[in-house]
């Protein structure tokens, strides 16, 4: 439908670049059935026009905020038009008393250090006060060459050679950077209950050889992506099979966790009738 359009608009930091990229786009768009205008870009760059669009009810259908936290608070709290909350990640690992300590520094090493500055990258550990003294060293030592500051909690610390200790801002924090909170928790419960007090509810893994500890974890917490004995890297629309990826949604409804083109599908009903009536 002539009208319908995806909208673009970023920083100003950005905004050569952006033209660019707008330029490319519907330059391809051109011996294609859909007119170069279905993706136009917003050059204006000031606050006041980016709050503009946040009440166009009647111009906009959705919007998508791709960014901080920031910047996603202050959509939440001026928009009119609905929103969809691509939201941040202050993702959490557990290492329970029953798992493969092999397995769960390759899994730790993964989640934090393979792309440190992206929303599925582990900010917290979590491990049990029974493989605490054990693990906690091995970790530190396969950590090492990325450089990773650990924050630790007074029980952690004891095991760490190099951490600093841990601050309440750190646990509610997105690091974003080779950073991660350590704590030492007593169980499964304090585990969950640790989470469900900071996480975002983007993703949290439990690296765990007990199969009912795995099923209590994947049914009391409540993110988008919930993991048993796998990095939290993997929450990508592409990874997931969904094809092209416009972000993780962090909220519960329409969309939640990776969403592509069938998250922004909405309905339309056709009825054909011969006369009925109700």
């Amino acid at each position: 439908k002539a009208g319908n359009a995806v909208i673009l608009r970023g920083g100003k930091e950005a905004i050569h670049s952006n033209k660019a990229l707008v330029r490319i786009l519907q330059d391809a768009l051109e011996p294609t059935i859909f007119p170069s205008s279905v993706i136009q870009l917003v050059e204006d760059t000031t606050r006041e026009s980016s709050k503009e669009m946040m009440r166009l009810n009647r111009y906009l259908d959705v919007l998508i905020p791709r960014g901080g936290a920031k910047l996603i608070q202050t959509v939440l709290e001026t928009a009119t038009v609905p929103v969809i909350e691509t939201g941040t990640g202050n993702c959490h690992i557990y290492i329970d008393k029953d798992a493969q300590l092999t397995m769960a520094t390759d899994i730790i090493v993964n989640a934090k250090c393979s792309r440190p500055s992206v929303c599925n990258a582990a900010e917290t550990l979590l491990i049990h006060e029974d493989v605490a003294e054990a693990f906690l060293p091995v970790i530190e030592k396969a950590l090492a060459p990325w450089n990773v500051e650990l924050r630790a909690d007074e029980k952690a610390f004891s095991y760490l050679e190099k951490a600093i200790p841990a601050t309440q801002d750190d646990w509610e924090t997105e690091f974003l950077d080779f950073i991660l909170a350590v704590k030492v928790v007593s169980s499964l419960d304090e585990a969950i209950e640790h989470i469900d007090r900071y996480s975002t509810g983007h993703s949290e893994a439990i690296v765990t050889d007990d199969y009912a500890a795995g099923l209590q974890f994947h049914r009391e917490i409540d993110s988008a992506a919930v993991y048993i004995n796998a990095s939290t890297r993997f929450t990508d629309g592409f990874e997931f099979g969904f094809g092209a990826e416009i972000g993780i949604s962090t909220q519960k409804l329409h969309a939640r966790g990776p969403m592509g083109l069938n998250e922004l599908t909405s309905s339309k009903y056709i009825i054909f009738g011969e006369g009925q009536i109700r």
